[in-house]
């Protein structure tokens, strides 16, 4: 395609999953205990997300990524000394909250904004990249509104697999139901693609991708934009982490009928 793409990754901060969450009531509502100090990673779909642009921006010159982060901006800085390392692109930060209580709609809004915002950005030539989902607001819905807000009506969910045309056109491998994939094909950008796991592995550390995409990071950190997102209107009875339950019995010559039909009996209960 000659000019390249204009890609817009969407994408934040998610807890560390191998640390142990716990809910507590804030002063401004549900939050997590010592929020500010659980170790942060790059959202996992979002992660792949990232990726996939910086391979699609590789093979197509001229091509551009950024990735739009909403999240509180110190630990989005802890954050991006390890990501910037990975693929380059240019940040743009939104500073606000990155935890599980915020409104889809206030975040898709945030996000359209810090978007619009972008200087240069060709919106014929725009690819909007996120997760399907997230580790922390799974709604599921926020890429859609965000494409919404921007104009952009053709959209494509639990994207696996992006190929890219010699006369510019979209060829798209979507997951659906039944384990089974939707191939679709969009005659080209403007586009929204919130991918599921895609194909690539997770890029090597790069030293010298790093120190290029610091020079640009910093500053961005500096300029970051307040974006008080929260879900107003909302109020939550009570939020807690689910209960185990363990129910073990040991039972011998049972057949397979006798197994299930205690299984929906036990279900049921």
């Amino acid at each position: 395609m000659n000019g390249g793409f204009h890609i817009v990754v969407c994408g934040s901060i998610v807890p560390d999953p191998l640390q142990t969450l716990a809910p507590i009531e804030g002063p401004t509502g549900p939050a997590l205990k010592n929020e500010l100090m659980l170790p942060a990673v790059l959202d996992p779909w979002a992660g792949h997300a990232l990726y996939e642009a910086a391979h699609l921006a590789k093979n197509a010159p001229g091509s551009k990524v950024w990735l739009v982060s909403l999240g509180p901006k110190a630990k989005l800085q802890q954050l991006m000394m390890t990501i910037a390392q990975k693929v380059s692109f240019e940040l743009v930060v939104l500073d606000g909250p990155a935890g599980g209580f915020t409104d889809p709609c206030e975040v898709a809004g945030a996000l359209a904004g810090g978007i619009e915002k972008i200087p240069d950005l060709d919106r014929s030539r725009l690819l909007l990249f996120g997760g399907c989902a997230s580790a922390s607001r799974d709604a599921g819905v926020t890429m859609q509104m965000v494409g919404e807000r921007l104009g952009i009506t053709d959209q494509f969910l639990g994207v696996d697999e992006l190929t890219v045309s010699e006369d510019g056109s979209l060829q798209v491998l979507e997951r659906i139901e039944g384990g089974q994939y939707q191939v679709s094909v969009c005659t080209g950008a403007p586009a929204v693609l919130a991918w599921a796991t895609g194909n690539l592995p997770e890029p090597p550390n790069n030293p010298q991708i790093g120190m290029m995409n610091m020079r640009t990071i910093m500053p961005a950190l500096q300029k970051a934009q307040p974006a008080p997102v929260g879900a107003e209107g909302v109020s939550y009875l009570g939020v807690e982490l689910p209960k185990q339950r363990r129910e073990t019995r040991i039972v011998k010559d049972l057949s397979v009928d006798e197994i299930a039909r205690e299984i929906v009996e036990w279900l049921k209960g």
